[in-house]
């Protein structure tokens, strides 16, 4: 199988800088990546995965995040990012969040901005669940509750366009849509086939999981 190279690799979607991007809200900037994609006809929207992030104490450390300092890593409560399988043996990750590359080679962010959890203390150890991008557009709203503090006041300021919502069955918040379990299309496992090295490095990194998420918190 030939090995696509980031040189000959055409980005899937605009410039970092000319995304839809709202700090604090990464699955709604993956949400509107997918939408972008799929008004486009670059590449087939069933080749792209919305990746969560999380663990079930919600602390997960990322490292070359925007928000960091030096090489301290972040920590938050989730992350979502965008993984692009194009059916070679290289895939690419698409971070808004990151200082690498935009989109960034999946070995050069597996090994800067994730690590290995074997170097982590247990409470920091990473799970993840990798959900369809058709899938994940039909299937994801929220109403943004889960950032407002107890008083009803936002913890960071939400997007400026409304909130996400679905015509269709929906999971209706973050919460909900990591903890449940969608049924498995035959198409999706033709598809977790092209999977095997992604798969291979998720079990080699990290824990894959049904995880919990919620609002992001900075590392102290």
């Amino acid at each position: 199988m030939a090995r696509l190279s980031p040189s000959s690799y055409r980005a899937a979607v605009p410039p970092r800088a000319a995304c839809v991007y709202t700090s604090c809200y990464c699955e709604e900037n993956v949400w509107k990546l997918c939408e972008y994609i799929r008004s486009q006809d670059r590449y087939p929207l069933e080749e792209f995965y919305a990746v969560f992030i999380s663990n079930d104490r919600r602390m997960i450390p990322l490292w070359k995040q925007k928000s960091g300092h030096g090489d301290e890593p972040v920590v938050w409560d989730y992350h979502v990012i965008l993984l692009h399988v194009p059916g070679g043996e290289q895939n690419f990750i698409y971070d808004l969040d990151t200082v690498l590359p935009f989109p960034c080679p999946f070995e050069m962010y597996s090994a800067e901005a994730f690590r290995l959890d074997d170097s982590l203390h247990p409470e920091f150890h990473r799970k993840i669940r990798m959900i369809r991008a058709d899938l994940y557009l039909k299937t994801f709203a929220s109403d943004r509750s889960h950032m407002k503090d107890a008083n009803g006041k936002w913890q960071k300021p939400p997007p400026s366009y409304p909130c996400i919502e679905t015509e269709g069955p929906c999971l209706a918040g973050c919460e909900d849509f990591q903890c449940a379990k969608p049924k498995k299309t035959k198409q999706e496992k033709v598809r977790s086939q092209t999977l095997q090295l992604v798969r291979a490095w998720i079990q080699r990194v990290a824990k894959p999981s049904w995880c919990r998420c919620g609002a992001k918190k900075r590392a102290g």
